[in-house]
């Protein structure tokens, strides 16, 4: 829908939305009101506040919340149902067992992290991160400490390469608009994204987990405190939370004889299937652009629309049903086992639609617009503005996505003007989305996301995902802007 024009000044904008920040983190943090409800709430707050007329107020609440539904809700679903499959048919384990073979007990992280760089390349960030997750929970499980030890450098290896490197939707876009070239934009994401990575997430991980002992929760069928289940060991916790015993969580076929974990490569192919069909829609896409294959011919459209993420995963997620699940469960069990994933999940998913209501509302409100309008001002040079333009925005309205196109366009005559080489224009794309990684907080549905799934308070979550954020973003942005001085 079309956003109406603001009818504030820059400094009311401005008060108002820290105002509301402020108002939120005192309702979550202090009156420990529920985060759904008081981000609603906020959101209707800073509506009214803004002078969004009435009429549309409800409009523009319902298309945050839906539009972000819409991204996350397939994703996650899937993917919660898909990791349910892994863990309790010893999939999770299989893999974890493996990885750690290979990488040594003291390397597990960085195997982790490793392993989701590779995934993280054609799966956005939420799908990616959901799927390992089960995998994170099991190693963290095995070999104790705080659970940030193991999810942090999964989840920060899944925002690096869903902000710096192609076909993310956010580089894609910004490159495009900025008229980078694709193929060297890769290239430089995974130049500034992989020391980013190491140093802002795996490092970071290893300082924050010594100081904050995270336990693992029981989101996909085991309490916290449980030992990891050895061969043939039922496992009883049917992921309600309400620790009733529940035979679909049982790693035993119906009549009881112990069932056989899947192999390694059986693992790793479900893994792969919805990255290579990803690859396939993108590599198509490209293909079509540049008129190698028909756009509109029958098999090209059949093909890209198996490789749409929410299809790839269904498929994914049907073939696991049939190769883990079939000699282990009845088909009511079955059933009753994707149920039981949904769960927990749900509230996870109602606050992330909350959140992108409240960033609709302040995207709305034009803040945005008279942040950069401010800034276009202040004559710094185009890579460090492209940054600071981008964080700005990041921190007003929460989308990394919007933040990066929304500062593409802007900066996009300045660097026309500017006659840029094709790797300076690649270099400025990297530092509008190391702005619009940094300070990922209560209006961003990542942090709802992260925080919710390993089961972190609002304080907890920012002194861990958004201090994560934040260095991925700074120091990712640092790399290009020293590469654009040398090179």
């Amino acid at each position: 829908m079309d956003q109406p024009a603001p009818t504030l000044g820059t400094t009311p904008l401005l008060l108002i939305a820290v105002g509301a920040v402020a108002l939120l983190l005192l309702l979550i943090m202090w009156l420990r009101l529920h985060a759904f409800v008081a981000l609603i709430l906020v959101s209707v707050l800073t509506g009214v506040a803004t002078g969004l007329p009435v009429a549309e107020l409800v409009d523009t609440l319902l298309d945050g919340f839906g539009s972000t539904l819409a991204e996350v809700a397939l994703l996650v679903g899937l993917g919660a149902m898909l990791g349910k499959l892994l863990e309790v048919t010893g999939g999770a384990q299989v893999l974890a067992d493996s990885l750690i073979s290979r990488f040594g007990e003291r390397r597990a992280p960085l195997a982790l992290g490793i392993a989701s760089l590779l995934f993280g390349f054609p799966i956005f960030f939420d799908a990616g991160f959901v799927i390992l997750l089960p995998i994170v929970f099991t190693v963290a499980r095995r070999f104790g400490g705080s659970l940030l030890l193991y999810a942090l450098p999964a989840a920060g290896a899944f925002a690096v390469m869903h902000a710096f490197v192609p076909p993310h939707p956010g580089p894609v876009g910004a490159g495009n608009l900025l008229g980078a070239d694709v193929g060297l934009l890769v290239i430089v994401g995974l130049v500034v994204g992989i020391p980013t990575w190491f140093l802002a997430s795996y490092l970071f991980s290893r300082w924050i987990g010594k100081r904050i002992d995270l336990p693992v929760p029981a989101l996909f069928g085991r309490y916290a405190n449980d030992p990891a289940p050895q061969p043939g060991e039922n496992d009883e916790d049917d992921g309600s939370g309400s620790g009733s015993t529940s035979t679909v969580t049982e790693t035993t076929v119906t009549t009881g004889a112990p069932a056989r974990a899947p192999a390694f490569g059986t693992v790793v192919a479900l893994l792969l299937l919805p990255l290579v069909l990803i690859l396939l829609n993108t590599g198509l896409n490209t293909l079509a652009t540049v008129g190698a294959v028909p756009e509109d011919a029958t098999w090209v459209v059949s093909l890209r629309l198996i490789g749409e993420t929410p299809i790839a995963l269904l498929i994914t997620l049907l073939v696991a049903v049939v190769v883990l699940a079939r000699e282990r469960f009845s088909r009511d069990e079955v059933e009753e086992l994707l149920n039981s994933s949904l769960g927990p999940i749900c509230s996870i998913i109602l606050i992330t639609g909350a959140g992108g209501m409240f960033g609709e509302v302040l995207q709305a409100s034009g803040i945005g617009t008279a942040l950069t309008e401010s800034l276009s001002a202040l004559g710094l040079p185009i890579i460090v503005a492209a940054f600071v333009i981008a964080l700005c925005l990041r921190v007003a309205q929460g989308s990394a996505t919007v933040a990066l196109l929304t500062t593409a366009a802007l900066v996009a005559p300045a660097v026309a003007a500017a006659g840029m080489s094709p790797l300076d224009v690649a270099l400025v794309v990297i530092s509008i989305a190391g702005g619009s990684t940094a300070l990922s907080h209560v209006n961003d549905s990542g942090f709802w996301l992260v925080g919710r799934f390993l089961g972190m308070d609002v304080w907890t979550t920012l002194r861990t995902w958004t201090v994560m954020e934040t260095l991925i973003g700074v120091i990712g942005f640092l790399i290009a802007a020293g590469l654009s001085l040398v090179v």
